[in-house]
């Protein structure tokens, strides 16, 4: 049999409801994965785990800053959070009609949803856009940042299907400036900061940027929360690999997590995706901000039209992610859902 790729169309995927376009080509009820299902519900979440309300800033801000991640209950109200759920829905069933086998662009049956966009992110959709710049989210993250002047980068998000069975390794979203040559011989540069007196690296900064991922779903043991590491964002120790990694951080899940909540990451905080054995899916579409004195190069992804209906704040946070006007955007799914990272590639 061929191996399945990416860009093979679904034409069911479009008339399928969300939460049944998992578990393809995988069985659901085979014994590994019933084994693993009742070892999540027994020992996966954070022991402990502190859920914060919108208004207790100061709490937040300790928690932030000590953990590199926190989470806050009722970032949505009900109204948004079913306006976002729609989003997802939407955007989901796009990308899956083009994801037949559903390989993912992280992994089989995980996906980002920024990955899979020509512009890199989402901030185009009316739902993305309203996650800019959010009543209760707002001052949250001016005491983060210290500063007003913070800017968005704009958003997008992962979501894991029904049948995730595998672990996303550890990662952090962002690494000194380093140069690499591909097979093809072209250099890329990733990363912006860079020390040449080799003494600091971007871990040795206050917060630069700082991701902002919201529930779609009640997060639990076995829906694929997000995990965290705690207090990793300023390490220099080397990340783990999957076969290194002790099961403990394996189990370190942000769940249990309402629904309509916010975690909100410093993202050089160790991270990554886990199974989702469920039979719903777990979207976390987010919005991501610099600090007023971190740059990297930003795409204007943002449509004139929708910054126009955004707040003050918000137009001038977005500055330089809007549209020029006149300039459109072009927006849509790649056929082939962008790349997928070397760390989330199966092993050959």
């Amino acid at each position: 049999m061929a191996e399945a790729r990416v860009g093979e169309a679904d034409e069911r995927a479009m008339s399928l409801p969300l939460d049944e376009l998992g578990w393809v080509d995988k069985d659901k009820n085979d014994p590994e994965y019933v084994a693993k299902r009742e070892y999540f519900e027994a020992n996966n979440g954070i022991p402990g785990l502190e859920v914060f309300a919108p208004d207790q800033i100061e709490d937040i801000t300790r928690v932030f800053y000590r953990d590199g991640f926190v989470v806050v209950k009722d970032a949505l109200t009900p109204d948004q959070l079913e306006f976002m759920r729609g989003g997802v829905d939407r955007v989901i069933h796009q990308m899956m009609a083009h994801d037949k086998h559903r390989v993912g662009n992280r992994g089989s049956h995980r996906y980002s949803f920024g990955g899979a966009s020509l512009t890199g992110h989402l901030v185009h959709e009316p739902e993305w856009a309203m996650l800019i710049d959010l009543p209760t989210i707002t001052p949250i993250l001016i005491s983060l940042f210290g500063s007003r002047d913070y800017i968005s980068r704009g958003g997008g998000g992962d979501f894991c299907l029904p049948g995730t069975v595998q672990y996303q390794p550890l990662h952090a979203d962002m690494s000194d400036r380093r140069t690499v040559t591909r097979d093809d011989g072209r250099e890329f540069t990733f990363g912006s900061f860079h020390d040449p007196r080799g003494i600091l690296t971007y871990r040795d900064l206050p917060c630069p940027y700082i991701c902002c991922n919201f529930t779609t779903v009640d997060l639990n043991p076995i829906n694929g929360p997000i995990r965290q590491i705690p207090g990793t964002q300023h390490t220099r120790e080397s990340i783990p690999t999957l076969a290194e990694e002790p099961e403990w951080m394996k189990l370190s899940t942000v769940c249990p997590a309402p629904a309509g909540s916010v975690v909100i990451r410093d993202i050089r905080c160790w991270h990554g995706g886990t199974p989702n054995l469920s039979d719903e899916v777990r979207a976390l579409p987010n919005c991501e901000y610099y600090a007023p004195w971190f740059r990297e190069p930003l795409r204007r992804t943002l449509p004139r039209e929708m910054w126009e209906t955004l707040s003050d704040h918000g137009k001038k946070i977005t500055r330089y992610i809007v549209a020029d006007p006149g300039e459109d955007v072009v927006t849509g799914v790649h056929p082939t859902m962008g790349i997928t990272p070397v760390r989330d590639r199966p092993a050959k």
